[in-house]
C-alpha cells in the first residue's frame, strides 16, 4: 500500500470510527478517552486530505461532498492502476505461461456448455491440443449459436448469461451480434482502464487533479431479444454510477436525453460553464471532432444560455429533465462575455482559450480515427496533448498504450485478456493457415489477430491486421494497420486503408489551399450502371475545406501518388486492367449526413461508430454521388 493511499485511508477510517462511536454512545465498554483521541486523529487526517484536495483544485466552485467523492475515486483507481501495472509487468516476463493459463481458464469455465462438450474442452491440457482440435473461426461459425442464446437457451457457448448482446460497428460488413459478459467488462476496467490511467498520470502529472472531465458520451438505445437480453452497443453510461458523475462536467439528467444532437448541446453547455475543465474524453477522436464542429455552429446560442442561466428552448427535452437541468443553471454574464470574446477571436486553438487548464484529449486517434486526431491537433486543440489509451473492440480488450507521449500509437498486448494467435499476412488467403503464438512472432512483420476471449469466441479471426513493432520484455507491442474488410481490391492489388490515407494526404498537400475533412472509397463494381461502363477502378469521395473545385490534373495526381507508393497498383494501371481513379468532391457536411445513415442502418451508437473507409453498400456510394459538387 503506497504512502499516498495510506494518508487517505487512515484518516477516513478514523473519521468513520469516530462517527460510529458518537452514534453508539459512551455506554459501551470502551476506554473513555478513546473517542476523543479518535476524533483528534481523524480531524488531523482530514486536514491532510483537505490540504491535498486544495492543492489539486483550479479555482472551481464545488461542494465538499463532490470533491471528496472525486478525490476518493481518483485515489482508489490510482491504487488499482499501480497494482495492475505491476501484475502486467510480471506477466510480460513469462508470456508463454500466462497465455496458457488464460486459455485453460477460458476452456475450463465453459467445459460443460454445449459448445465445450462438442469440442471436448475437458480433455484439452495445453495450447497445442487446443489448436489441433479447434478450427479457426469467423462470425458465421457462431451466428446460429448466438441466436439460440438470444432466444433464451442457457449454456450454449458460455456458462454464464450474457449481460448484453453487443452489436459491432459494422465497418467491414453487416453488424455482428456478440456476447458481452461480466468477465469481459471486468477485464476491460482492471487490465485496461486502470493501467492506462496509471500510464497517463505518470506522463501527464497535471491530470492527477480534481478538475472535471468533459466526456462526450451518448446513452445507447437497446432493444430486447426474445429472452429479454438487451441488444445494442457494448457501452454503459457514466450516469449508471453516481460516484462516476462527480468526475464529469455533464450532469446526470443529460444522459437521459435520447437525441444525440441535444445531448451534445448539453455536453458543450456544461463544459463551457466550467473554465477549469482538465480533460476532454471520448471513445474516438471523431466524436471530439464532431463536438467542436457543433460548437463552431452553435456557440452564440450556447453563450446566450450561459448568460441567461437557461437551457435553449430549441432542445426537445422532457419537462422534468429540463427542470432538473435548469435548476443547475444560474445567469453568468461574466463567463458569457469571456466566451464570446474567445469565439470572436476564431476557432484555431480555441480549446486552450476556453479551458486554460486543459491538459489532455483522451481518445483513440489511430486507424480510421487518425484524420480526426490530426484535424483536432492542427485546428481546435492546438497545443493540447492527445493520448490514445486502448486497442479494443466489441470482442474485448486487446492492448494498452503504455507510451502516451509517443506520436505513433503502439499497444502492448494484454496477455491475460485474450489468448492470441497470429496469422502471417502472407498466409491470409490459405484455407487452413498455421498460426503463431505471442512468443513466436517477429518484429517488423504483419499479422492478422486470432483471439480466444472470455465471452465465447474461440480461435476467432477479428479481421485486424497489426504490425509487431517491438517487445516489452517477452510481450509483443503492435501498431494497428488495417481491417481486412476495409481493403481496396479490384484486381488482387490489396491497397490497405493505411496506405491509401498516406497517399491521399500527399496528394491533398499538393492541392493549394485544400484541407482534408473526410473521405471514403468504393470499388467500381458496387456502383453498377450508375457510373457507366469502364475498367474496374476506385471511386473516391473527398470532403475538403479551402477549395470549391478540383481540376482534372489535381484528381489525376491522387492516382499518380498511389502508383508511386504501390508497385502492384502501378503494374495493373500500366497494363490497363485497372482504370484511373475517379475523384468526387462532395458538399460540406456530406460525411456528417452519411454517418447518420450508417448508424441508423447498423444500430450503432455514436460512442462506437467508425467511418467506413471502403464502402460495401451501394446506397452509401449513391448517397455521396448525390452530394458531389465537383
Amino acid at each position: 500500500m503506497s504512502f499516498s493511499w495510506f494518508r487517505v485511508a487512515v484518516p477516513l477510517f478514523f473519521a468513520v470510527l469516530s462517527v460510529a462511536v458518537a452514534i453508539v454512545g459512551p455506554q459501551q465498554a470502551m476506554p473513555r478517552p478513546l473517542p476523543a483521541v479518535l476524533c483528534v486523529c481523524s480531524l488531523a487526517g482530514m486536514a491532510l486530505v483537505w490540504r491535498d484536495i486544495s492543492s489539486k483544485l483550479k479555482g472551481e466552485n464545488r461542494t465538499l461532498s463532490s470533491l471528496l467523492s472525486q478525490y476518493l475515486a481518483v485515489k482508489a483507481v490510482g491504487w488499482l492502476g499501480r497494482r495492475q501495472r505491476k501484475k502486467l509487468e510480471a506477466d510480460t516476463l513469462n508470456v508463454k505461461q500466462v497465455q496458457e493459463e488464460t486459455l485453460l481458464k477460458r476452456l475450463s469455465k465453459n467445459a460443460n456448455t454445449c459448445y465445450g462438450k462438442q469440442y471436448d474442452f475437458c480433455s484439452i491440457k495445453d495450447s497445442v491440443s487446443f489448436r489441433a482440435r479447434h478450427p479457426i473461426t469467423t462470425y458465421e461459425h457462431y451466428r446460429d449459436l448466438i441466436r439460440r442464446i438470444a432466444a433464451g437457451e442457457d449454456k450454449v457457448i458460455i456458462a454464464e448469461k450474457p449481460l448484453i448482446l453487443a452489436m459491432t460497428s459494422g465497418t467491414s460488413g453487416p453488424s455482428a451480434m456478440l456476447l458481452s459478459t461480466k468477465d469481459t467488462n471486468t477485464e476491460f476496467f482492471l487490465q485496461g482502464v486502470t493501467v492506462c490511467l496509471d500510464a497517463m498520470r505518470q506522463v501527464f502529472p497535471a491530470t492527477d487533479s480534481l478538475q472535471r472531465t468533459t466526456k462526450f458520451f451518448y446513452t445507447p438505445t437497446f432493444r430486447q431479444s426474445e429472452a429479454g437480453i438487451p441488444i445494442g452497443p457494448n457501452s454503459s453510461t457514466p450516469a449508471s454510477s453516481r460516484h462516476m458523475l462527480n468526475l464529469y462536467t455533464t450532469p446526470a439528467p443529460a444522459f437521459e436525453v435520447p437525441s444525440e444532437k441535444d445531448t451534445l448541446y448539453l455536453h458543450l453547455l456544461f463544459a463551457l460553464k466550467d473554465p477549469s475543465v482538465g480533460t476532454l474524453e471520448s471513445n474516438f477522436a471523431s466524436t471530439v471532432y464532431y463536438a467542436f464542429s457543433a460548437l463552431q455552429d452553435r456557440w452564440q446560442e450556447l453563450v446566450e444560455d450561459i448568460e441567461r442561466g437557461k437551457v435553449s428552448s430549441a432542445l426537445g427535452l422532457e419537462p422534468k429533465v429540463r427542470a432538473r437541468l435548469e435548476a443547475l443553471m444560474k445567469p453568468d454574464p461574466e463567463r458569457a462575455a469571456q466566451l464570446r470574446a474567445h469565439f470572436q477571436d476564431g476557432f484555431r486553438g480555441i480549446a486552450k482559450r476556453l479551458w486554460p487548464h486543459l491538459h489532455l484529449v483522451l481518445a483513440v486517434d489511430s486507424g480510421s480515427n487518425q484524420i480526426y486526431g490530426e484535424m483536432l491537433r492542427e485546428n481546435y486543440c492546438q497545443g493540447v496533448p492527445f493520448y490514445s489509451p486502448f486497442y479494443a473492440a466489441t470482442e474485448g480488450l486487446i492492448g494498452v498504450n503504455l507510451w502516451p507521449q509517443e506520436p505513433n500509437r503502439r499497444y502492448l498486448l494484454c496477455p491475460r485478456s485474450m489468448f492470441c494467435e497470429f496469422l502471417p499476412e502472407s498466409s491470409l488467403e490459405e484455407e487452413t493457415p498455421p498460426t503463431l503464438l505471442m512468443e513466436e512472432v517477429k518484429e517488423g512483420q504483419n499479422y492478422e489477430l486470432v483471439i480466444t476471449n472470455a465471452s465465447g469466441l474461440f480461435r476467432y479471426r477479428i479481421g485486424d491486421i497489426v504490425k509487431v513493432v517491438g517487445f516489452h520484455n517477452q510481450c509483443p507491442i503492435v501498431e494497428f494497420q488495417y481491417r481486412r474488410g476495409q481493403m481496396l481490391n479490384v484486381r488482387g492489388e490489396k491497397v490497405s486503408e493505411a496506405l491509401f490515407l498516406d497517399v491521399l494526404k500527399k496528394a491533398v498537400a499538393q492541392w493549394p489551399g485544400a484541407q482534408l475533412v473526410d473521405y471514403c472509397c468504393a470499388e467500381s463494381g458496387i456502383l453498377g450502371d450508375s457510373i457507366g461502363g469502364s475498367d474496374p477502378h476506385y471511386q473516391v469521395f473527398i470532403e475538403l475545406k479551402g477549395v470549391r473545385n478540383l481540376t482534372e490534373e489535381q484528381r489525376y495526381k491522387l492516382d499518380i501518388c498511389l502508383q508511386q507508393d504501390s508497385a502492384v497498383y502501378k503494374s495493373f494501371r500500366i497494363k490497363g486492367s485497372i482504370g484511373p481513379m475517379r475523384v468526387q468532391l462532395v458538399a460540406e457536411g456530406a460525411f456528417k449526413e452519411l454517418r447518420k445513415q450508417m448508424m441508423a442502418f447498423s444500430n450503432t451508437s455514436p460512442n462506437t461508430f467508425k467511418m467506413h473507409r471502403v464502402l460495401r453498400r451501394k446506397e452509401y456510394a449513391d448517397f455521396l454521388l448525390g452530394k458531389t459538387v465537383s
